[in-house]
């Protein structure tokens, strides 16, 4: 009598767990409405349409948030938007489903050089080469934006307006 009410809590937890556990689909499969505007969106980007490639993406992203490809194609998008910083976390979201992604350790290289972070990039290319046994063509591409560099600074327009005061004439 005294175990039976610690009994009938501890069953009811086993069975609310066991039915949660039963309603998830493995990592493996994921949602074929995700896959097919993972599609939309890489066929949109790469005819230049960013901005819709970018709602395709998220759309895949809110269907299925386990889709890492879409993480990396918004990746893509961002440093096509000249935005490093958002693309650098969208490819950190991408390792975390799956750290050994070379395509998006890689791709997180490429953004930081872009941001500036060049020895952060050369860590992500030493990652990428222990993971591959062979040259593959991730790390050569990263290599090479790593050698290339950070774009350079783009200068503002207020450089412009201090010198265009002085020129101004007095009535």
């Amino acid at each position: 009598m005294r175990f039976s009410p610690v009994a009938i809590s501890l069953s009811l937890a086993l069975a609310a767990v066991s039915s949660s556990v039963q309603g998830q689909r493995p990592d493996d499969q994921i949602d074929p409405r995700s896959l097919v505007l993972l599609k939309q969106a890489e066929s949109a980007r790469t005819s230049g349409d960013l901005v819709a490639a970018n709602d395709l993406l998220e759309t895949a992203l809110a269907i299925d948030p386990r889709n890492r490809a879409a993480f990396v194609s918004l990746g893509r998008v961002a440093q096509a938007q000249a935005l490093p910083g958002k693309a650098i976390r969208m490819y950190r979201e991408a390792l975390v489903i799956e750290p050994n992604d070379v395509t998006a350790l890689a791709g997180q290289g490429e953004a930081m050089v872009q941001k500036g972070a060049v020895e952060r990039a050369k860590a992500n290319l030493a990652k990428v080469k222990s993971l591959c046994k062979a040259d593959c063509p991730q790390a050569v591409m990263l290599a090479a934006a790593i050698a290339k560099g950070p774009p350079p600074p783009v200068l503002t327009a207020q450089a412009g307006d201090k010198a265009s005061e002085g020129a101004t004439t007095k009535p």
